[in-house]
């Protein structure tokens, strides 16, 4: 029962104060709004980096990083890698041939699919019929690349084994292609001239999409060997490998460095002269790099916010002065001195939360808007992060006016003019 009574003593005269703060903001709109300014703009900012921050996470893991489930590149070169280690292994490393991924394909264990690509340097130009696209996407590739990449069949067939053993003049085309080359008639079995060598279609990818706002669905695929004989004599391959799961992931990961390693000849100290890497390299990369950004307007949101909350405390010991004949009256009926602290810091409390309120109003307008250009999406940690952060504010710079407004001497504050 003690307890009961001690909460009530609490909540009551907290949900007065809270409705006396309600008040006082509706009766002073200009200045509760000019002193709500530095808590918006902190709130504002802090949600919209957030929200930028979240949908470039969610972009790259999807569009970017996304190699597939359980999926990691064999390559020449690590990823994401600091300039200096990238100039090292420019010098060390060499490019994956065609010879390694035969040895890889007989030697590793446990895979459910490996495959290999190489791209040519510059895009050729595409042709068929009187029309022609500039700088297609032009790749070699293996028949089980059908099982990694994201180039799915959306007519015809993909490169198969027999293309590529045999190093058939075929391909298979994305969606850019048959839009702008084939736009009134099924590709499938015409012939279309790819850097001045003619191949028959066989079969379309499911369009894909855009990336940075570049297209993923310019793209041909021919078989390696055809690739190899006709564009690229030396092949720099990239490696897919797919594990059968997540747990075997790794284990995959560690006996590919080992193979290669003792195909290479290198000893016990030496560095990897080649590069594993998997969709979370990429991604800790990334974070890394928002890490920074966001590290930078945690420090400017912390400067509005301080700026919003000085002002919030100087907006309120202007109402305490304003109000001390009302407080004296309070306190003379028998008020407490927690009564009216507790009313000027929940005011201030108020103050700040409805400032964070508008700026999470503002910051979904916002981002909707940086979503219409580029990417951003709000997450939920956000507008609680921006209301508590500006309610926290509120209450600290508040509790010096409320000490002061609790302080008064009651028949002082009567004295005082209205």
């Amino acid at each position: 029962m003690q307890a009961k009574r001690r909460q009530t003593g609490f909540w009551v005269p907290a949900r007065e104060a809270f409705w006396l703060a309600l008040e006082e903001l509706r009766n002073h709109k200009l200045r509760s709004f000019l002193t709500l300014l530095g808590v918006v703009i902190a709130t504002t900012t802090l949600i919209v980096v957030m929200s930028v921050v979240n949908g470039m996470n969610l972009y790259i893991a999807t569009k970017i990083a996304n190699l597939g489930t359980n999926t990691f590149v064999l390559s020449q070169f690590k990823w994401a890698q600091g300039y200096e280690a990238y100039l090292q292994a420019l010098r060390r490393n060499r490019p994956i041939t065609l010879e390694e991924y035969d040895f890889l394909t007989d030697t590793l264990s446990g895979y459910e699919a490996i495959s290999a690509i190489a791209q040519a340097e510059s895009g050729p130009e595409a042709r068929f019929e009187g029309r022609s696209m500039s700088e297609v996407t032009l790749s070699g590739i293996t028949a089980s690349h059908a099982f990694i990449g994201r180039e799915k069949v959306a007519e015809g067939r993909y490169i198969s084994d027999q293309d590529y053993h045999h190093n058939t003049r075929v391909c298979f085309i994305g969606q850019d292609i048959v839009e702008k080359l084939f736009p009134a008639v099924d590709p499938i079995g015409k012939e279309l001239t790819v850097g001045g060598h003619n191949f028959t279609v066989v079969g379309v990818g499911e369009k894909i999409g855009s990336t940075f706002g570049v297209s993923q669905d310019n793209f041909v695929f021919i078989p390696l060997g055809t690739f190899r004989n006709l564009f690229m004599p030396n092949l720099e391959l990239f490696v897919f490998i797919k594990a059968p799961d997540s747990q075997h992931m790794m284990e995959l990961e560690d006996e590919v460095r080992v193979l290669m390693r003792v195909h290479r000849h290198l000893t016990y100290h030496a560095d990897d002269n080649f590069g594993i890497n998997a969709s979370d390299t990429l991604m800790s990369a990334w974070k890394d790099l928002t890490g920074t950004i966001f590290a930078v307007t945690i420090g400017v949101v912390a400067v509005f916010m301080v700026v919003g909350g000085i002002v919030i405390m100087n907006i309120m010991l202007a109402t305490v002065t304003e109000r001390t004949h009302e407080i004296g009256i309070r306190k003379s009926v028998g008020a407490k001195r927690s009564d009216i602290m507790w009313q000027f810091v929940i005011e201030a409390a108020a103050l700040a939360g409805l400032g964070g309120l508008m700026g999470v109003i503002i910051s979904y307008a916002v981002a909707r808007l940086v979503d219409l250009f580029f990417t951003a999406e709000v997450p939920p940690s956000a507008v609680i992060v921006g209301v508590t952060l500006s309610t926290v504010v509120g209450v600290f710079f508040g509790i010096y006016p409320a000490r002061k407004a609790a302080a008064l001497d009651p028949i002082q504050a009567l004295r005082a003019e209205k």
